[in-house]
C-alpha cells in the first residue's frame, strides 16, 4: 500500500518502506509527510531465554527492518517493536480478552516501562541504525469492574500492555513520562525523523 500525502518531497532519492502491518505505525508515519509503502516483515517474535524487554524490542525492530530490506535492498526501511516491561517481565499483545484482563490486573498500581525501538536500514547504502524510546507509565489501582468495562469498550487486544493511551485507556493512568510523545502509541517520531535524516531523506 502506498501512502501519498499532499506535500511529498521531490528530492527524495530512495523509496521508503515501513516494515510493519500495524495501522497505528502507519498512521503515525504518515504525519511526516513522506510517501511510503508498507510490507509485512517475516520475523519470529518469540523472546530468547531470559531476554530483557529492552533487548527484545531492540532486536525485533532491527530484525524486522533487515527482513524487509533484504527484499528491497535499494529502499530505506523502518522496523519497529514495542515491549511492555513489568518488573523485568515482557508483556506483549494480549490478543484475547482473558489475557488482557490478566495483564491489567498485574499492572494496576504499578509503574510499567514501555520500550519502543525503531530501526532504519538501507542495504544499498550500508546504513543501519537503531534507537530506543522508553516511556514510564503509572497505572491507577484499577478495580476488576473498571478493567472489564474498559476492555469491553475499547478492546485493545492488539496493543502491548492492553491499554490505548491515545483513547479511553488514558483514564487508567496517573501519569506518563517520556521525551518522544508518540512512542507509547507505537512509533517514536522524533527518533524516527532523526534516523531518516541520517539515512539521507530530507523531511519537510
Amino acid at each position: 500500500m502506498l501512502e501519498s500525502p499532499a506535500n511529498t518531497n521531490p528530492l527524495r532519492q530512495r523509496a521508503l518502506i515501513l516494515g510493519s502491518t500495524s495501522r497505528y505505525r502507519r498512521e503515525l508515519l504518515a504525519r511526516l509527510g513522506l510517501p511510503f509503502e508498507t510490507a509485512a516483515p517475516e520475523v519470529d517474535e518469540t523472546p530468547l531465554p531470559d531476554e530483557a524487554p529492552r533487548a527484545l524490542a531492540l532486536r525485533l525492530a532491527e530484525a524486522k527492518a533487515r527482513a524487509v530490506a533484504a527484499l528491497h535492498p535499494d529502499a530505506i526501511v523502518i522496523g519497529s517493536d514495542q515491549v511492555a516491561d513489568l518488573a523485568g517481565k515482557p508483556l506483549g499483545k494480549p490478543l484475547t480478552h482473558e489475557r488482557a484482563v490478566r495483564q491489567l490486573q498485574a499492572m494496576r498500581g504499578q509503574t510499567v516501562l514501555f520500550e519502543t525501538a525503531v530501526s532504519v536500514v538501507c542495504q544499498a547504502s550500508g546504513f543501519a541504525q537503531t534507537a530506543l524510546a522508553t516511556v514510564e507509565v503509572q497505572f491507577r489501582d484499577l478495580a476488576d469492574d473498571e478493567i472489564e468495562r474498559y476492555l469491553r469498550a475499547e478492546q485493545p487486544y492488539d496493543c502491548a500492555g492492553s491499554a490505548k493511551s491515545e483513547g479511553l485507556g488514558i483514564t487508567l493512568l496517573t501519569q506518563i513520562l517520556n521525551d518522544d510523545p508518540t512512542a507509547l502509541i507505537g512509533l517514536p517520531l522524533i527518533r524516527t525523523a532523526q534516523l531518516l535524516r541520517a539515512a539521507g531523506l530530507q523531511l519537510p
